[in-house]
């Protein structure tokens, strides 16, 4: 294995046609002979790029379709063979096989192929085998052969050859060879993960997962833990796909707490909704006609917590609500599109970031949810469950009203995206308590109540914002005392899931209050 190695001949072969033609002149012009196939060698050729089809180079000609083209000695060969092996090199001379420098392939568009919704059969002809076969070569004999699988790296290789007189330098070889395995890896990955659904596995025997760094963090949760952020063929409108405008570099809690904003705004389509996220749970979440009203009545749930916070809506944002919610120190905004006068505000404050998605995410669209544990990973579908007014059991003697019944659905809808256990109370479509993360359901109800106080102290009302509210659990009541601090609260309708042995003691206490309560029979627990 030597460092510097000339190269004197390129195999080119590339779906992405991007650059091609700039790549190859240039590389022409260093004096290296071009191997081309199909559609490659065309672009080449009609480009005035002088090429020599692989056909010709093997004599041997393209078959079934061009599924046999590549695989072949001579390819092989060409690109596995050690230069510094005399037995490799004789065997290369008696069988007339030219050593390959410079290995250019990018794969079949399978993932594309997919995404458009072709037939099983179009897809199974987007499985590349040759190109896989000759990066993996290339890439194992990186100590003599260069391999490019990324447009990006045209520029890297031709910097080299000008650098090193027409030669690349191992550094570069070992980095690209192991961005050639990455790719290889992924793409069988995403074959695997495709083959397994058609195969009806809800989880396959083995879980193959790629992504792509998008960038390295400054640090994890704390200064002491390293990070970064990986982006999937899995195009979710959300922080993956988000343009940020502005402001400094997002940090891990940055992007998982945007991450859980936009999530939950995602649930609401039919009014303009706004979100106000912190440490991952929310502070405040509202619906009203407009963002700017939705922006003053989350706010009001929670004032003290939403310094800092995260920001997320369901609407492009416009100047009047980015001026609300410029009014306080706000960590990141995001959006899925915003208006122009919007951004020019915004952008006179320089730590502020904000993201537009360019879309919404859809609540319920399939997907994995991957968390690691030691030794392991847990995988489960995504909660996609929705409740609507039709899954209702009314279980108390009286029925909830319309108003009831519509803040109890949005309260339960928020409280799935709230860390267990929880309690959410809402009034008028928006949050007026909510209770995060204890060990004890009572707990929870009781945090939220307090809070509610504190917020109608801080808007100069007397008593507390619960008043009249409906209230929300994400899972059931075991015992009737939870319910007590909801009726203490002053909450006049309970939504939750039911199923508790004790349930019954629970609908009594509902009754002797004069609650309404309705059972959804699906729980939203989140960890």
């Amino acid at each position: 294995m030597t460092d510097i190695v000339p190269i004197r001949r390129a195999l080119l072969s590339v779906s992405d046609k991007t650059g091609l033609v700039e790549f190859g002149r240039a590389l022409a012009a260093q004096g290296i002979e071009l191997l081309s196939t199909g559609g490659t060698y065309k672009a080449l050729k009609d480009a005035g790029v002088a090429v020599t089809e692989v056909a010709e180079h093997t004599g041997f000609p393209e078959m079934m379709d061009g599924r046999v083209k590549t695989l072949h000695p001579t390819i092989h060969g060409g690109i596995l063979a050690l230069r510094d092996a005399e037995e490799h090199v004789a065997a290369m001379q008696r069988h007339g096989i030219p050593p390959i420098d410079l290995v250019v392939v990018n794969l079949y568009p399978f993932a594309a192929t997919v995404a458009k919704g072709a037939d099983f059969a179009t897809c199974i002809e987007n499985i590349d085998i040759g190109g896989p076969a000759m990066i993996r070569s290339a890439a194992k004999n990186h100590g003599f052969v260069a391999v490019v699988v990324d447009v990006a790296d045209y520029g890297a290789v031709l910097d080299s050859l000008q650098a090193n007189a027409g030669a690349t330098d191992l550094a570069l070889r070992r980095r690209l060879a192991a961005k050639a395995y990455a790719h290889t890896g992924a793409y069988d990955s995403m074959i695997a993960t495709w083959f397994a659904r058609q195969n009806g596995e809800a989880f396959p025997p083995t879980l193959l997962l790629s992504a792509e760094r998008k960038q390295s963090l400054r640090y994890g949760e704390n200064p002491h833990q390293q990070a970064a952020f990986y982006v999937s063929a899995d195009r979710r409108p959300g922080v993956a796909t988000a343009r940020q405008l502005q402001g400094k570099e997002l940090s891990y809690n940055n992007l998982n707490d945007t991450d859980a904003a936009f999530e939950l705004v995602s649930e609401f389509s039919d009014q303009p909704t706004i979100a106000i996220i912190k440490h991952a749970n929310p502070c405040g979440v509202a619906s009203a006609d407009t963002l700017g009203a939705a922006w003053d009545a989350a706010l009001r749930c929670d004032p003290v917590s939403a310094f800092g916070g995260i920001v997320a809506m369901n609407r492009r944002l416009d100047r009047v609500t980015a001026e609300k919610i410029g009014s306080i120190f706000t960590e990141v905004i995001v959006a899925p599109e915003a208006d122009d006068d919007a951004i020019e505000l915004l952008g006179r404050k320089k730590n502020l970031r904000l993201l537009l998605t360019g879309g919404m995410a859809d609540p319920v669209a399939p997907g994995w949810f991957v968390k690691s544990v030691a030794g392991g990973y847990l995988v489960q579908t995504r909660d996609a469950g929705r409740i609507v007014a039709a899954d209702l059991k009314v279980v108390t003697k009286r029925a909830p009203t319309a108003q009831e019944l519509a803040d109890m659905l949005f309260a339960f809808r928020v409280g799935k995206h709230v860390k267990s256990n929880t309690i959410v109370y809402a009034k008028q479509g928006a949050t007026v308590g909510i209770g995060a993360g204890q060990m004890s359901r009572v707990d929870a109800a009781r945090i939220a109540y307090r809070k509610a106080q504190d917020s109608a102290r801080a808007a100069g009302l007397d008593g507390a914002l619960t008043q009249g509210s409906v209230a929300a659990s994400d899972a059931f009541f075991p015992f009737a005392d939870g319910l007590e601090v909801l009726v203490e609260a002053g909450a006049t309708a309970v939504i939750q899931p039911g199923g508790s042995i004790r349930d019954q003691e629970v609908i009594d206490a509902a009754d002797k209050a004069g609650l309404a309560m309705v059972f959804t029979g699906m729980r939203h627990f989140r960890h």
